[in-house]
């Protein structure tokens, strides 16, 4: 009887069976990497000299000196403090090298980055067919069906950080005011996607862009909710990073067994660019297509909320898409892009303190930094300017 009521529902409001609609995104977003044949890493990269897949090794040379320049020291914590760099052209690893102790082999706190990586598993459970993206969340989480206005929030609501949840991200104030302290260190810890979800609602859900951690963990627990137990433990490791050769992760779990998907994630350099080589063949790896059709697409258009929130110098960063991060600006509403001298096609996976991976289709270019930064003296503009300078052919 349940099954019959929430499939009434379901046709009533048209929320299922909905396709991966990219919302009428600017034309650069649906244009994919053109290779037809990739170069794999299987399981490792292969290394080659820059100018054998086209870039300048001179030009080059810049990159390296303003990602490794050092400033601060390690008292203040301040300035730029890199702890890796990794470029891949081609499918080939063209430049790496790591600093404060890290090396090819050592892992890394990827924080929000965490979040892309959940996205891959969300799409994952959406190819598996268990999961649409206009689902409402209660249907697989019980949490969200605490009033009406909650009952709204839907799976593309969350990955579009629009769930209108009443979440404060700033961790500069506190345990009495941020609810992602709260919820990551003291009262929310032990299940953090009940404890996001008891929060008020602030908007109409899929009105407002705002960014927060709340709306990852929730997905995470709608994740845990449809897989058994013993799946959902492996789903990361099992589904993604197995078929990338990635054999070194660490994914920690809050009190309630749920992935951390907002921020604690650890991989390597190396095998973080291989998640995002994935994206850059369209969620196709070795043949095998791990990601649905479309979701690349989806997850490279910025979110529709942007329509709808009201505009500050706080968005000019932001081009949010779908826990990913583009290049396309939001012109109807005067957003411009963040990085307007990287090529338009450029988006972006991106983490406290200084983590980020780029991808860059129309370069065929996988870029992952490290770092540790305190303060935001590495320049995401002026650094994707010297690797698009740096290529010469």
């Amino acid at each position: 009887m349940r099954f019959l009521i929430l499939l009434s529902i379901c046709f009533f409001f048209s929320y299922c069976g909905k396709d991966l609609s990219p919302f009428g995104g600017p034309p650069e977003v649906s244009k994919l990497n053109p290779r037809t044949k990739p170069e794999w890493p299987n399981p490792n990269w292969k290394e080659v000299s820059p100018e054998s897949v086209g870039i300048s090794s001179a030009k080059l040379k810049l990159v390296e000196d303003y990602t490794f320049e050092r400033t601060g020291d390690e008292n203040n914590r301040k300035g730029k403090r890199t702890d890796g760099l990794v470029i891949i052209r081609n499918g080939k690893l063209v430049f790496e090298r790591y600093a404060r102790n890290f090396d090819k082999d050592k892992i890394h706190l990827t924080w929000s980055i965490s979040k892309s990586i959940l996205q891959a598993m969300v799409g994952i459970s959406v190819k598996a067919g268990l999961l649409k993206l206009d689902d409402p969340g209660y249907y697989h989480y019980e949490p969200l069906a605490q009033s009406e206005s909650h009952k709204k929030i839907t799976v593309r609501h969350l990955l579009n950080m629009s769930s209108g949840l009443s979440a404060e991200e700033g961790y500069e104030s506190g345990p009495l005011k941020s609810s992602v302290i709260a919820m990551l260190y003291t009262r929310g810890r032990k299940d953090m996607g009940k404890f996001c979800s008891n929060l008020p609602l602030r908007s109409e859900p899929g009105t407002h862009v705002y960014y927060s951690s709340c709306d990852t963990n929730i997905l995470s627990a709608i994740l845990k909710n449809i897989y058994p137990e013993n799946e959902y433990k492996e789903l990361p490791f099992q589904k993604l990073f197995a078929p990338l050769g990635i054999t070194q992760a660490t994914f920690e779990r809050d009190g309630s067994g749920t992935f951390v998907g907002s921020s604690y994630l650890y991989l390597t350099a190396r095998d973080l660019a291989k998640v995002g080589y994935l994206y850059l063949n369209d969620g196709v790896w070795n043949g095998t297509r791990i990601l649905p059709e479309e979701w690349v697409t989806f997850t490279r258009t910025p979110a529709p909320g942007y329509k709808s929130t009201p505009y500050s110098d706080d968005l000019d960063e932001d081009n949010y898409t779908s826990h990913w991060y583009a290049n396309t600006g939001v012109p109807e509403r005067g957003i411009h892009e963040p990085w307007p001298d990287a090529p338009k096609d450029t988006y972006a996976a991106i983490g406290h303190w200084g983590q980020m991976m780029f991808v860059i289709p129309s370069l065929d270019m996988v870029i992952v930094r490290f770092g540790d930064d305190r303060e935001k003296a590495f320049i995401k503009n002026e650094f994707l300017k010297l690797i698009k300078e740096s290529v010469i052919r």
